[in-house]
């Protein structure tokens, strides 16, 4: 990729690549295994600047590019998507509707803490009975005088249960249909935000997830970003953070792979290290092909997104695409793995577990061609 990259793009993804080696990988195997996010990273990377990178200096963020944030997103999760989905969550999604829409008393007070790894986000959009159909959601924020009254369960909340702060979204005019539906800030301790359960999965350990509940929850009337009647501000949300999230996926499938090349270089049978026979060569060889395929596609949406355009399509197809390699590429790796492919000792059944994940999360597989089919016109 070094056709495409800018020199101070080179230079921040290198640095950001020997940070990730050094200060996160020795904290993964712990991770995975306590089910429990190292909460120490958050101001370290904080005081780095590596936390919401992409928003303006004037609030302590790094004012990088979109193809920048990619590349950092690939190298964070080439060591842990886990550790990576946290962290997602907090400098994307969580944060990102402060940052555009919320008004300067919000942004000081929410946001430049968030920057600076004090306080933790999370974002509350999926509910039990709605994820991919966001206009299916059912949480309700009734306004009284200056509060809003919010009610509702919201499910598979990334930080659910460390965060500080929660962006939440929900309807604050039934009648107006999807146009009825809004962003709100809600603070930890608010009476009536009640963390269910913490939530075990079988892939991205490493993250906090939890299921949250809100009965009768008051907050004030200043906590609403931006104005009611929010929807294409949450999909704008969704859209941006597609592109990350396919970053992330080509991270997964970078790691894969590399850990099964260098498997398959050790690893002698018959005499040879098994790289040497045609039918892991060849494994190899389309791992390899599909992962640089796939950066490309991401690539090309970050630009797009960087040069001020609205890439949907080319969102969609990125996430589409480098969630699956990253779900063929780890599975090919633990297939050259063998018997040690099911061992923990090895990561690339943590990277396996992991990609899985994303042909899920943040907008299906099947969502995806949809939405491709749509902008196709069909």
């Amino acid at each position: 990729m070094e056709f495409f990259l800018r020199e101070e793009q080179r230079i921040f993804k290198e640095t950001f690549r020997k940070f990730a080696e050094a200060e996160i990988a020795p904290l993964v195997e712990e991770a995975e295994e306590t089910e429990t996010f190292p909460m120490q990273l958050f101001p370290q990377m904080g005081q780095l600047g590596y936390l919401c990178p992409r928003y303006s200096e004037k609030y302590g963020g790094a004012s990088i590019d979109k193809v920048t944030e990619v590349l950092m997103r690939e190298e964070i999760s080439r060591i842990s998507q886990g550790i990576a989905s946290t962290w997602s969550a907090h400098s994307h999604l969580g944060t990102f509707p402060i940052y555009h829409w919320g008004s300067e008393e919000q942004k000081q007070k929410y946001l430049v803490p968030a920057i600076r790894g004090e306080k933790i986000f999370a974002f509350g959009l999926t509910e039990p009975n709605a994820g991919s159909d966001v206009k299916s959601i059912e949480a309700t924020a009734r306004r009284e005088g200056d509060f809003y009254v919010l009610n509702g369960r919201k499910i598979f909340i990334t930080n659910g249960n460390v965060c500080d702060y929660l962006t939440l979204i929900a309807y604050t005019d039934r009648t107006r249909g999807y146009r009825g539906i809004s962003i709100f800030l809600v603070e930890k301790g608010t009476p009536g935000f009640v963390v269910t359960r913490k939530l075990k999965k079988e892939g991205v350990r490493s993250s906090e997830t939890a299921e949250l509940l809100f009965e009768d929850c008051r907050i004030p009337k200043e906590n609403l970003i931006g104005e009611e009647g929010s929807f294409y501000r949450v999909m704008e949300t969704l859209n941006e953070g597609r592109i990350g999230v396919a970053g992330n996926c080509v991270g997964m499938a970078q790691g894969a792979y590399e850990a099964g090349l260098r498997y398959a270089k050790e690893r002698v049978q018959f005499g040879q290290p098994i790289a040497k026979f045609q039918a892991i060569a060849f494994k190899l060889a389309d791992m390899a092909t599909e992962i640089d395929a796939a950066r490309l596609l991401v690539l090309r949406a970050a630009w797009l997104m960087d040069e001020g355009r609205n890439p949907i399509r080319e969102a969609s197809m990125a996430k589409l695409f480098a969630s699956e390699v990253a779900v063929r590429t780890s599975k090919e790796a633990m297939q050259i793995h063998g018997g040690y492919g099911q061992m923990r000792e090895f990561p690339v059944g943590r990277f396996h577990r992991d990609a899985l994940v994303y042909v899920v999360g943040e907008g299906t597989s099947e969502i995806q061609r949809q939405i491709i089919a749509k902008q196709m016109g069909l």
